[in-house]
């Protein structure tokens, strides 16, 4: 099963049109020359061209196992501390440690991704189907990819423990999990067929959206804190909003299908014809598309948001407290709050902090 060696010229990224009409010929084509397609066939590409050794796997439940056990601890001896010391309201104080944790580990992996991609020799960014040139079955994985690929996994593999027993649930938790358990599958999947090239680069496009999403989070527990109200951390919030959205839309939405589904739906059957699982990687990679695009369009503000409950509680258990009064003394007391540095939110006056 050769490959060439791939044309000196970059391919331009195609756009929406060209990824729908191209992939859906191919995949159409591929499906028709599979006549003997099957669970027996199947099962037999599977143990021709998976590689993964019990030395790798063990490494990976290792990893996952020392990820929890480095959570816990980072967790009791540093976020708890932290959420008391800034004095955040009870269910902050409880959702910090998550949103923390997840800032450290993707900042660090998605600076790891970055550093494979653009300061190092391989060209899978901007190139794209290059991922599939000189692919062979059975192939070595390059050491410092292997390192991304087991720290990734054993994370996914820790996360979908923690969203289950240490996360606080959410009403998109259940739709989490599968998220968690659908990556597992692609890199696990991906790194014993030997796809770790294509994989480097759906890692590197998912994980910035994770890093805004948990600064905007920890920003947003921490603007009203200690019974005070914190502008920079407001403004951090709404700023890291819309990077969010910028982001999610520009790297997954964008970058993702025109890059990733087009390398993995198009060139890799011209690279490699009668590439192992075709249509099994793809399922998951459009899965994967899929649930971008229902964060994207139901959950995002929900989720960056998602203290705005708490505010909505402190507002009734302080008009429980107040005093009824006129509309004339209400503006009077409005703008003194605002000369004595008060931000009133949700009828709630708090001392204002830079």
């Amino acid at each position: 099963m050769g490959s060439p060696a791939g044309p000196v010229d970059v391919e331009p990224m195609p756009g929406y049109l060209e990824l729908i009409s191209r992939a859906s010929a191919v995949m159409l084509d591929a499906w028709t020359d599979c006549g003997g397609c099957g669970l027996e066939l199947s099962r037999r590409t599977l143990l021709e061209n998976a590689n993964i050794t019990w030395t790798e796997i063990g490494l990976f439940f290792f990893c996952a196992f020392l990820w929890t056990q480095i959570r816990k601890g980072l967790t009791q001896s540093l976020f708890k501390p932290l959420a008391q010391w800034w004095r955040l309201m009870p269910k902050d104080a409880a959702k910090m440690p998550e949103s923390a944790w997840k800032l450290l580990f993707c900042s660090m992996s998605w600076s790891y991704s970055t550093y494979l991609l653009f300061f190092t020799s391989y060209s899978f960014f901007h190139d794209p189907p290059s991922v599939f040139y000189n692919w062979k079955s059975g192939m070595s994985v390059p050491t410092d990819i292997a390192i991304a690929y087991l720290i990734q996994g054993s994370f996914y593999g820790h996360s979908i423990y923690a969203t289950i027993y240490m996360d606080a649930w959410r009403k998109d938790s259940a739709v989490m999990v599968v998220h968690h358990i659908i990556t597992l599958a692609l890199i696990s999947f991906s790194y014993a067929f030997r796809y770790h090239n294509v994989g480097i680069l759906v890692l590197f496009l998912h994980d910035i959206s994770d890093i805004q999403l948990e600064f905007t989070k920890l920003n947003v527990y921490l603007k009203s804190r200690g019974g005070g109200y914190y502008l920079l951390n407001d403004i951090l919030s709404n700023t890291g909003s819309v990077c969010f959205s910028i982001t999610w839309f520009w790297f997954r939405l964008y970058w993702f299908p025109l890059k990733v589904l087009y390398a993995t739906c198009v060139s890799s059957f011209q690279s490699v014809p009668n590439i192992p699982f075709y249509f099994f990687f793809n399922t998951l990679l459009f899965a994967l598309l899929l649930m971008n695009i229902y964060w994207f369009l139901v959950l995002k503000m929900k989720e960056v948001n998602d203290v705005r409950e708490y505010e909505d509680e402190d507002s009734s258990r302080a008009a429980g407290n107040r005093k009824p009064l006129a509309a004339n003394n209400e503006d009077d007391a409005g703008h003194h709050n605002s000369a004595q540095g008060k931000h009133v939110q949700n009828g709630v006056a708090k001392e204002k902090h830079l």
